[in-house]
């Protein structure tokens, strides 16, 4: 007998039947109960529609049987792969992979947007694994939706291969920002997730929201215990960024042990008190349901970014190591790889995708390029409604310069009145976003004294996301960071942002992973020198210019005048494959003849020169504030009879990339006799001078008093480079 609820089923799949008597309804029963019994037309009908119902259920229960199975089996595939490539290594991080592997799955199968034939595209959906160490776990959902090769996955941390031991954006596509320094990664998707809420915010029209991807990230441990963290997320929840998801791996393992030894804070609580949504999903193991109900909510939240606290099991699956600080780190062993295959029933060779699972996860290359056609199409009508706006936002997206930007730059005579260089990047900065749409930006805690202001634009803030003045408060270890990833969201965004250049030492690792990233972001620091004056040694950056001169891929710029300052941002703006720091003065300073901005460009340049024939008797170089000390050195030089050129050397890496024969003409090899002035550490200065001429600089810190006594009792004058002039020659 038909139950009243297969009856009820039938009337939603079927069209609606005309109303029936009570004597009609017990015949239809009494013919499905009796057997044997006469059956009308209408219980023939009614008897398929049923049996019908029965197919549709049977069906529909083996489809979903069919899924879980595919899904498990998919679960798995991404543990092996990882286990794989980290056994033949001989080294990684297995434990991670091993945990969040139904995340992963959930994540990259059923929920976000990408093209995988094209990583690149615009309105894609981001994920940032902060916890780098486990990129396995990314590689593996990489190469299953379709980006890479099973090569890649076997040459695991291995030369000129794709697949590094953290992720690197410039390494392997699909790869958004690079990780492996705790914490950076979240503070990365912060940033990630600020652009798309600016770039909605300016571009987005009613019935035409061509901006709206989300940003994911994976974050564990290790990353709630960096400050950094905490500095972004703060950010993130002050800014109301509800695009924004991040799980937490909560595995409660440490490369030490337990964290119980170090870590008992309530994460939720924190997160909840930075502004966050928080959800916790208890078995991250299996729970698949729970993961996808947890991001389904996270996504009903549009004012808050959301913490998703996913508890796993660090090793899931490996019989003797799960749950330990052991399989955090290292290869499991030959030993304990067959006894995981077993414990999880999984049959097959290393690096093996079952033909189900490839099949299953096949769909994202059609998928993918009918989710990018579909969104060019929308972009193609936004474009003939608002021709401007969509004009701007395709420059943001492939990162091209308007033609003749840099015309908006001041410009400066030696008759202009003298300024600190912080004044004088506030006036480039001011100038700059009439023709840069992609220029935003702010300080730590700072933009009245940096000068970093944006006079014509608000504030970046929860209700004003359209606005281009950041606030990041005291946090310069997570605005560099944020930094990074604004940069790397699309070609055409030109974050900067600023302190004094001594508190680069709050954000060196994030200032070295914008290097390493090839992420343009434009360093703003103030107050470069002694010459800041009576804020003391704490305050007063000696070794500063000489450490990041050691950095690989990043600008170190040092201006001396207006011309400089808009030299070295027309030099930051054109690199787009690595940051730049201006080192700026908090004291004015003249405008001086013979500088230029084609000068600049060339890192190292003569401003001034009586000689001929490149036999000059002496050379004095000198950067930002002290080149007016050079200068005026070879003026009295001259006057002597002495034959001396002034070199600018604003920036040691530009002057490094010149040909032999340009070097030659400003620096030849002949003239032994030179002297470098330069309120900084004099380390590295050999390299320009050479081994017989003289580097005056501060190899001590600091001290508080007036900037005009402090150059005095440190050598740092006329005089000083007069006299050791005329020894050298």
């Amino acid at each position: 007998m038909a139950s009243s609820s297969t009856l009820s089923l039938s009337k939603s799949l079927f069209s609606p039947s005309p109303p029936k008597s009570a004597t009609t309804q017990n015949r239809d029963r009494i013919a499905f109960s009796v057997p044997g019994s006469r059956a009308t037309s209408r219980d023939v009908t009614l008897r398929r529609r049923v049996g019908s119902i029965v197919t549709v259920r049977a069906v529909a229960a083996e489809a979903v049987e069919k899924k879980d199975v595919v899904v498990e089996k998919s679960v798995n595939t991404i543990r092996f792969l990882a286990i794989d490539a980290v056994e033949k290594a001989n080294s990684g991080h297995p434990g991670l992979p091993m945990g969040c592997a139904p995340m992963g799955h959930v994540l990259f199968d059923e929920v976000m947007r990408y093209n995988p034939k094209n990583p690149y595209w615009f309105n894609r959906d981001r994920f940032v694994l902060s916890a780098g160490h486990g990129c396995m776990l990314h590689y593996a959902l990489l190469h299953l939706a379709g980006y890479d090769s099973e090569e890649d996955l076997s040459s695991f941390r291995q030369w000129g291969s794709q697949t590094p031991d953290h992720p690197e954006n410039f390494e392997t596509p699909g790869i958004e920002v690079t990780t492996g320094p705790l914490g950076q990664g979240i503070a990365n998707a912060v940033g990630l997730a600020l652009a798309e809420k600016h770039l909605a915010a300016r571009y987005n029209k009613p019935g035409h929201e061509i901006v709206d991807h989300y940003t994911y990230a994976i974050l564990g441990d290790g990353c709630q215990m960096e400050g950094i963290a905490n500095e972004a997320c703060s950010l993130a929840g002050h800014w109301g960024l509800g695009r924004l998801i991040a799980f937490y791996d909560d595995n409660h393992i440490s490369i030490d042990g337990d964290t119980d030894i170090a870590f008992t804070e309530s994460v939720d609580k924190r997160f909840e008190g930075l502004g966050w949504h928080v959800i916790w999903v208890k078995n991250g193991n299996t729970g698949y349901d729970e993961i996808r109900a947890a991001i389904k909510e996270a996504k009903s939240v549009t004012d808050k970014p959301t913490l998703i606290k996913v508890t796993t099991t660090i090793g899931f699956g490996s019989p003797n190591k799960a749950n330990s600080y052991s399989v955090h780190g290292s290869a499991l062993g030959a030993k304990e790889v067959d006894a995981t295959r077993k414990n999880l029933g999984w049959p097959y060779e290393p690096f093996h995708v079952p033909e189900d699972v490839k099949k299953h996860w096949s769909r994202h290359t059609p998928d993918g390029a009918a989710l990018e056609a579909e969104w060019n199409a929308k972009f193609a009508e936004y474009e003939k409604k608002y021709k401007e706006e969509a004009a701007e936002l395709k420059s943001l997206i492939s990162g091209e310069l308007p033609t003749g930007w840099e015309k908006a730059l001041p410009t400066y005579t030696p008759q202009s009145p003298g300024d600190s260089t912080r004044n004088l990047s506030q006036q480039c900065l001011n100038a700059l976003p009439k023709v840069l749409p992609g220029l935003l930006g702010g300080s730590a805690d700072l933009a009245s004294s940096n000068m970093t202001l944006l006079k014509m634009f608000g504030d970046f803030q929860r209700d004003t996301p359209e606005e281009r003045n950041v606030r990041f408060g005291v946090r310069e270890h997570g605005m560099g960071a944020i930094c990074n990833g604004i940069a790397l969201h699309c070609p055409g965004l030109i974050p900067y942002c600023a302190t004094f250049f001594v508190f680069t030492d709050y954000m060196r690792a994030a200032m070295r992973i914008s290097a390493l990233s090839e992420a343009r972001v434009i360093y703003v620091m103030t107050h470069d020198s002694i010459g800041l004056g009576e804020d003391g040694p704490t305050h007063q950056p000696i070794e500063h210019l000489a450490s990041f001169r050691a950095m690989p891929n990043i600008l170190m710029l040092r201006p001396a005048d207006g011309t400089e300052t808009a030299g070295a941002y027309k030099v930051a703006i054109m690199n787009r494959k690595r940051p730049s720091v201006l080192a700026l003065s908090r004291q004015k300073l003249p405008h001086l003849p013979g500088t230029s901005i084609e000068g600049v460009e060339k890192g190292g340049y003569i401003i001034s020169d009586n000689s001929s024939g490149n036999k000059p008797e002496i050379i004095l170089i000198g950067t930002g504030s002290e080149l007016e000390i050079a200068e005026k050195a070879a003026d009295e030089l001259r006057k002597e009879g002495k034959t001396v050129r002034v070199v600018s050397f604003v920036s040691w890496e530009l002057f490094d990339e010149q040909t032999d024969a340009y070097k030659e003409s400003v620096l030849p090899a002949a003239v032994s006799a030179r002297v470098s002035i330069e309120a900084g550490s004099t380390f590295g200065w050999e390299k320009i001078v050479g081994s017989k001429g003289r580097a005056i600089g501060v190899d001590h810190f600091g001290a508080s008093a007036p900037a005009d006594k402090i150059y005095k009792e440190f050598g740092l004058t006329v005089e000083a480079v007069i006299e050791t002039a005329k020894a050298l020659c």
